[in-house]
């Protein structure tokens, strides 16, 4: 992804976003009790000048399905066909240029093949924060010659992880969501330590299989690819 200019200029094409920061903040402070992520969203969404936004879970992009979709009001078809996209750019990133990102606006192009609506930019922007343990993504569509503002988008980042903060995971959140057993934990703390599988399986009195049998589950859930990239997963995350 390429990283946005730092110099701001609200809009190419069009009116300038009407809404002041201010005006924003008040907006969003009448929104979360009782929470509303969806109206939160939509006002960060047209603060910015996006016509369209969608909020996705970067932890289950690996996943089939739709799973990590929290809301959106991209057109279906597109979503579906992101999937696909977004999974394998995630599955490229090690976990260094994951953290890089935290905050940091950045582009993509949609696929050449894919249809877009009237006047609707190829190109989306995507930021990435996380919530806790959770790492989100949130994805904004732009009429076509629009100009991003640097500032309005390093504003939307950081609200949004506020008004994210605000919702209650419980209902919706994956069954592995960094849910590790014990054992895994232990498996985790001890690669951490700089132990082998066969000294782990000593300290633990477990077979060496078992053990590396624990840290494929470990890099399964937490999507990663490598031990260090667990190690490093597990410091950001303090798991360990």
């Amino acid at each position: 992804m390429l990283q946005i200019s730092s110099v701001g200029i609200e809009a190419a094409i069009g009116a300038t976003p009407a809404v002041s920061r201010d005006q924003l903040l008040h907006q969003l402070a009448s929104l979360t009790t009782p929470p509303d992520l969806y109206s939160s969203l939509r006002a960060l969404t047209q603060y910015v000048g996006a016509s369209h936004y969608l909020l996705a879970r970067c932890d289950v992009l690996q996943d089939n399905g739709l799973d990590f979709v929290l809301t959106s009001d991209w057109p279906f078809y597109i979503v579906k066909r992101l999937t696909v996209e977004s999974a394998a750019t995630y599955a490229r990133t090690s976990e260094l240029e994951k953290c890089l990102q935290l905050f940091q606006p950045g582009f993509a192009l949609l696929p050449d093949d894919l249809i877009l609506p009237d006047g609707t930019s190829r190109q989306y922007c995507a930021m990435t924060f996380n919530i806790g343990r959770t790492r989100l993504t949130l994805m904004l569509l732009f009429r076509e010659g629009f100009i991003l503002s640097a500032d309005r988008l390093r504003d939307v980042g950081l609200l949004a992880g506020y008004c994210v903060s605000f919702r209650q995971y419980s209902e919706g959140r994956s069954e592995r969501d960094f849910e590790l057993t014990d054992r895994e934990l232990e498996c985790l703390f001890w690669i951490a330590e700089g132990k082998t599988s066969d000294e782990i399986g000593v300290i633990l009195g477990i077979s060496r299989n078992t053990i590396n049998n624990y840290i494929t589950s470990v890099m399964r859930k937490t999507a990663t690819k490598t031990r260090s990239e667990a190690i490093a997963f597990a410091v950001r995350n303090n798991l360990v």
